[in-house]
């Protein structure tokens, strides 16, 4: 039986992702993100895939948004099963050199306005008995790095969050609530951030793809687990910082400068923090090869070439 899915932070990066591998599985989906014109595209994209789209342009950091989404949702389809919240802003910059309102507006966008995504979702949840919610954080919930402040501290709120949260669904069956923690993942984002330290951002190595964490979201569909790390060297990364503090916090600068950032020079800007950039919006950033489209390039080489050489014999 389909589903209906919520995807708060629909337009990009693993949002995206994820409102692809539901439409797939025939699921009828609600997109919500703050670009009409990408949100059109994604339900496209969707509608391609044979599923039921409701698209509703909305900022999930403006009051009473979230649950106008939930009323809009419950109209159109009846019920929500699942909702999965993927939106988040990022800010580089030292913490003292970062304005005020900009990382206000990040810790606003990545835990504020998830905890109200949590608040409507679980209260629907509890009245139907049955409902799964999953939050995107990140390993930067268990770790951290320089120059992400606002991200880091946000990520580190919302780990917490929702680590209550699930403490607190134990008293109401049929309600779940689970946490995919991606590292380093191939979106747009760090072009898309704020910036006020002077180099474009990058995710450090290993990355993984947007669509692998959009499978582990839609796999919390089905089957929903407290918290899933998707990513390489997560645990690595998460022993060192444990075990090993002082040797992480001598290590963790100068690879974050060698890795995390580019060479490529930014002037002081906002970024998406407080606007959209519907220009920047897609499911990949560009960081990795997208094997996929070498892979029909070279199929496509390959039957040219064979086609060449039988007509050649004939």
């Amino acid at each position: 039986m389909s589903r209906t899915v919520v995807i708060t932070g629909a337009t990009s990066g693993i949002g995206r992702a994820a409102a692809r591998e539901f439409a797939g599985r025939g699921d009828r989906l609600v997109l919500a993100a703050r670009s009409p014109a990408t949100l059109a595209e994604v339900r496209a994209e969707c509608r391609a895939a044979g599923a039921e789209v409701l698209v509703v342009p909305m900022d999930v950091t403006e009051a009473g948004a979230v649950a106008a989404l939930a009323d809009t949702a419950e109209a159109e389809f009846g019920r929500i099963d699942a909702w999965a919240h993927s939106a988040a802003v990022m800010a580089y910059g030292r913490f003292d050199e970062t304005p005020a309102e900009v990382f206000d507006q990040v810790v606003r966008t990545d835990l504020l306005a998830a905890a109200e995504v949590a608040r409507v979702a679980l209260r629907r949840f509890r009245e139907a008995s049955a409902g799964t919610l999953i939050l995107v954080g990140s390993v930067l919930g268990h770790i951290t790095a320089p120059y992400m402040s606002g991200y880091v501290a946000a990520k580190w709120g919302l780990q917490g969050l929702a680590r209550a949260l699930q403490q607190e669904a134990r008293e109401t069956p049929g309600v779940r609530i689970c946490l995919v923690n991606p590292g380093s993942v191939d979106t747009p984002v760090y072009q898309q951030a704020a910036n006020y330290l002077g180099r474009i951002g990058r995710p450090p190595p290993p990355i993984t793809s947007p669509e692998r964490v959009a499978r582990a979201i839609v796999d919390c569909v089905d089957r929903p687990r407290r918290e899933v790390s998707v990513g390489r060297l997560n645990v690595v990364m998460r022993f060192g910082f444990t075990v090993l503090p002082g040797v992480y916090d001598v290590l963790v600068g100068p690879l974050m400068r060698l890795a995390g950032l580019t060479g490529r020079p930014v002037a002081p800007h906002p970024g998406i923090v407080f606007a959209p950039n519907p220009v920047g919006e897609a499911v990949r950033g560009g960081w990795l090869p997208d094997l996929s489209r070498a892979v029909r390039s070279a199929v496509g080489v390959t039957a040219a070439a064979g086609s060449a050489l039988l007509r050649r014999l004939r």
